[in-house]
């Protein structure tokens, strides 16, 4: 896939408020500070399209974008931050998975993991969560580059072999960079792949 245009469409923090459920929505979510934003404009060729920051948990909005004009990337809060206050945390996390569990339109969630860490808690939770959920999720370890290859797959082995303690199969599994570019093609053929299958929902109020 080309990537030809990628454009900014709305922030929101009301699932309600969010485009028309017509195009293909693939979701990116992660711990704070894990490299979601460098990893979505490396995925689109520009710099600076989703905001990157220094301060961890600085995303709180649902933040889409839309690609080639047919396809969304959405870009959700992180979560896992601590330095921010209980009422906040849980008013982020009550839309987070409103949307997640209600969005017709959602392909797959992308959550992505820092490779440079072994497994932790948290990650391992939140996928166990979409799988009860019976939502499509794939995973993207990020800073690929940050490290050898060996320590790399020593981590994403002990990810998978945690999660096969709750899944029958492993979901597909994306090693990247955005330094690099690591993984862009892969990922980006692995959507291209999934929007073929897309047939536009039957809309519903929520």
């Amino acid at each position: 896939m080309v990537i030809k245009t990628a454009t900014f469409v709305c922030s929101n923090t009301q699932v309600s408020a969010l485009p028309p459920a017509t195009m293909p929505e693939y979701a990116f979510i992660g711990r704070s500070n894990v490299g979601k934003s460098s990893l979505i404009n490396m995925l689109v060729n520009q710099h600076g399209l989703a905001k990157t920051s220094q301060r961890p948990g600085k995303t709180q909005l649902i933040n889409h974008f839309l690609i080639n004009d047919s396809w969304y990337i959405v870009d959700l809060p992180g979560y896992g931050y601590a330095k921010v206050s209980k009422t906040s945390r849980e008013k982020w996390e009550k839309f987070i998975r409103a949307y997640i569990t209600k969005r017709e339109s959602l392909q797959c969630v992308f959550v992505l993991i820092d490779s440079r860490l072994e497994p932790q808690q948290i990650d391992i939770e939140f996928c166990y969560w979409l799988g009860e959920r019976q939502i499509p999720f794939s995973l993207l370890f990020t800073k690929a580059d940050k490290q050898g290859m060996t320590t790399t797959q020593k981590n994403v082995a002990a990810f998978k072999k945690k999660l096969s303690e709750f899944f029958e199969e492993i979901p597909a599994t994306f090693i990247t960079s955005a330094e690099k570019g690591n993984g862009k093609d892969e990922v980006l053929k692995f959507i291209a792949e999934v929007n073929l299958d897309f047939v536009k929902p039957i809309l519903t109020k929520f």
